[in-house]
């Protein structure tokens, strides 16, 4: 499980899962280049990470012994992008580890007619187009390498559908689609491609995340108390933690998970099992 002597790109990363699993590389010996839009981004109806968190995440890192870049950057942004992964080359030599983190909730919560033309941009944007630049923009280096993991996190909505989420649940099914066939593309390079589906995951507040509550939003569900209404769908009665998310993560990232490729791996307490 440990990361020692390698470099990971972690997109999302000022804060909720992103920044848990920047937190979990950083201990277990990874190199990082911390990446964000860090900035609100127009049609997006919650506030986004900001540069304070993006520097605050750097600097938990770098207590941890990581050596860190913090990069802002909007994945909808070929050029940003491939700036992204100059920068990694340029400080560390190569990427060892991509995981794609950045990923928007909303504009969601209406019917599939209801829909905006650029509100189903703007999620395919983000949340799988974005996802597919980096990858575009990292191969090359991991290809000269012959070494790589890349993991996609996707979501239970990735797995099965959800009301008023047509968006959403379309980028993450197709995010799943992107990742196995990316395996298929990558595997004689010994790149492994895998996608990780969180379920429910609470919005720990070291982690300053806030998907949860902006989902509940999104449906219409009061915030206060809203994780009572989650709950009541989880099998193991139980929330999943930012921090499980990140175990899963370094998993798929370190050595110990050379043969997974192509795989789903869920972290939401049974949910998408019954």
């Amino acid at each position: 499980m440990r990361l020692d002597g390698k470099t990971a790109i972690i997109t999302g990363a000022a804060r909720g899962i992103g920044r848990a699993c920047a937190q979990t590389f950083a201990e277990h010996g990874a190199d990082l280049v911390l990446v964000d839009v860090a900035k609100d981004v127009a049609g997006v109806p919650y506030p986004m990470g900001t540069r304070a968190q993006l520097a605050y995440t750097a600097e938990l890192c770098e207590k941890r012994d990581s050596a860190v870049i913090a990069v802002e950057a909007d994945v909808r942004d070929p050029a940003a992008v491939d700036s992204v992964a100059r920068q990694a080359i340029d400080r560390f030599g190569g990427v060892d580890i991509l995981l794609n983190c950045a990923g928007i909730a909303a504009p969601s919560g209406t019917a599939v007619h209801d829909i905006t033309e650029s509100e189903w941009a703007l999620m395919l944007e983000v949340d799988l187009s974005g996802a597919w630049r980096m990858m575009k923009a990292v191969a090359p280096t991991m290809i000269a390498q012959r070494s790589g993991s890349i993991i996609n996190v996707s979501s239970t909505a990735g797995l099965v559908g959800y009301r008023h989420f047509a968006g959403y649940v379309t980028a993450k099914h197709g995010l799943i689609g992107l990742t196995k066939a990316a395996a298929l593309d990558y595997a004689a390079d010994r790149i492994r491609v895998n996608a990780l589906c969180p379920g429910s995951v609470r919005d720990a507040p070291e982690f300053e995340g806030r998907m949860l509550a902006e989902i509940a939003r999104s449906l219409a569900i009061g915030v206060d108390g809203h994780e009572e209404t989650f709950l009541r769908s989880q099998p193991t009665n139980s929330l999943a933690e930012p921090l499980d998310v990140a175990g899963a993560a370094l998993w798929l990232a370190a050595d110990g998970s050379t043969q997974v490729t192509g795989s789903v791996l869920t972290v939401d307490g049974g949910f998408t099992a019954r």
